[in-house]
């Protein structure tokens, strides 16, 4: 009976509707950012504390693009695989710590594929041991054989169900095989189409799922290609494509003029384009506006249906009646666990169900009606990431860490975006959380120059002159 009552217990707190470890950090994140960034749209420090980066792990590639956000001595550091899984198990240990259990954390540095699918494998079983929901960012130019060893184990049993992989195409991009110098985003199509077929083979062969993104650096050269891209490749089996206005970030041997002769929002316009709709970015929000925009929708057939009109007051009573219902993560819970967490949240705030209703009627109507469906459905998200430029971000951290505000508008705005930033790298030397573009930034040049030194053959190390 004891035992009963003991299980019986521990199943109701682990369905609690917010654990409170993580409602702890959601509110802690909350407390910390800037007042123009809480709004009601905003998903910081309500549904998750953000998302994570290595640093350090990996930092060569065996590309050279234009740009290149890796300073200039990314590609001197060796590959050094015990390297790599020790400074991912001492940075996500450090996460663990200070964000709770169930984030998002990108396995990023230069190229991951450089390393062996055995060491890739073994740092994403870290990642996955310490609470996070881990994602490979590539390149792409890798083969099947390296993909099915990663995820299955030499005698066919699956290391993992499901694997994340974000890979960057596009034209910016010299090395590939077969496109080593790409003049259009169409010269990349059947590449795209390849990495997409891989991961389809390793489901049917192996029964590991897959959840691919697509990113893409976009310079003047290839703006007004965006739509035709989204067009041709929403199908192919991507769930997200993220696009990345080019800053003057990293490598600066591999910068040319004009990054910044487009706004956000002609990125965003031609990235509607090619959605075919428009795409409400302000229903959610994703730290600042100005680094990040996002839209979560469904590809009904070839129509695109963003989920939120912000533009909708009944969309918007039920966003805010989702965000006070439901709980703020459910990352890696088994199913019945995040079914029963639904349930308790729902039963606490009944006045969501109404509403949800009146979403999904409202959603079908805007999808074609029920017909529509028979068409099949594909989940896609798009995203535009605003990073900012080396020259701005050094001063404005700088500022940050002695306490102050510039009064110079550019640093002030840089400031600002850094505080809502909702992508951190973790510094367990300094105990610090570092916003990505601190990072590549400020942090990269000087850690990729110590690592030269410390992981270099012996014989090539510099040695330590004696008195």
């Amino acid at each position: 009976m004891r035992s009963f009552l003991a299980r019986s217990s521990a199943w109701v707190r682990s369905t609690r509707p917010a654990d409170p470890e993580a409602a702890a950090v959601l509110a802690a994140r909350w407390a910390a950012l800037p007042e123009h960034v809480k709004t009601a749209a905003q998903l910081l420090g309500r549904r998750f504390a953000g998302c994570e980066g290595t640093h350090g792990v990996f930092p060569a590639c065996d590309f050279a693009c234009k740009p290149c956000y890796h300073s200039a001595d990314a590609n001197k550091v060796p590959v050094d695989e015990a390297h790599t899984i020790a400074e991912v198990t001492r940075q996500m240990a450090y996460l663990r710590a200070r964000r709770g259990p169930a984030q998002y954390a990108q396995l990023i540095g230069g190229e991951v594929t450089l390393l062996s699918p055995e060491a890739h494998a073994a740092a994403l079983r870290v990642m996955r041991d310490h609470g996070r929901m881990p994602m490979s960012m590539t390149h792409g130019d890798f083969d099947y054989d390296y993909l099915r060893r990663l995820a299955v184990r030499p005698d066919g049993a699956r290391r993992f169900r499901n694997v994340a992989f974000a890979a960057h195409i596009d034209s910016t991009m010299r090395g590939r095989s077969g496109a080593a110098h790409p003049t259009s985003e169409a010269d990349l199509r059947a590449h795209r189409a390849a990495f997409c077929a891989m991961f389809a083979r390793l489901r049917r062969e192996h029964r590991v799922r897959a959840h691919l993104a697509h990113n893409m650096t976009v310079t003047a050269d290839n703006l007004e290609q965006i739509p035709e891209l989204i067009r041709v490749s929403h199908a192919l089996g991507f769930r997200m494509f993220s696009f990345q206005p080019a800053a003057y970030v990293g490598n600066e041997r591999r910068w040319t003029e004009g990054y910044r002769a487009m706004s956000d929002h002609d990125v965003w316009e031609q990235i509607e384009q090619g959605a075919g709709t428009r795409l409400p970015y302000r229903a959610i929000e994703v730290g600042d506006i100005r680094c990040n925009r996002t839209v979560w929708g469904l590809y009904v057939g070839d129509h695109y249906v963003p989920f939120l009109d912000d533009r909708d007051r009944a969309d918007l009573a039920f966003r805010d009646a989702f965000f006070d219902a439901l709980p703020g993560s459910l990352l890696f819970a088994p199913r019945a666990q995040q079914v029963a967490r639904v349930v308790r949240s729902v039963v606490r705030r009944p006045r969501v169900v109404p509403l949800a209703l009146s979403w999904i009627r409202r959603f079908v109507h805007r999808a074609g009606g029920v017909r529509a469906f028979r068409h099949g459905v594909h989940p896609v998200t798009f995203v535009m990431h605003n990073f900012m430029d080396a020259r701005d971000v050094a001063p404005a951290w700088a500022l940050l860490q002695d306490g102050s505000m510039s009064d110079e508008p550019r640093i002030r705005a840089t400031q600002e975006r850094l505080q809502a930033c909702s992508y951190h790298m973790a510094h367990p030397e300094s105990d610090e959380l570092v916003p990505a573009c601190v990072q590549h930034s400020v942090l990269d040049p000087l850690e990729n120059r110590d690592l030269v030194t410390l992981l270099a053959p012996p014989t090539r190390r510099r040695r330590t002159p004696t008195a």
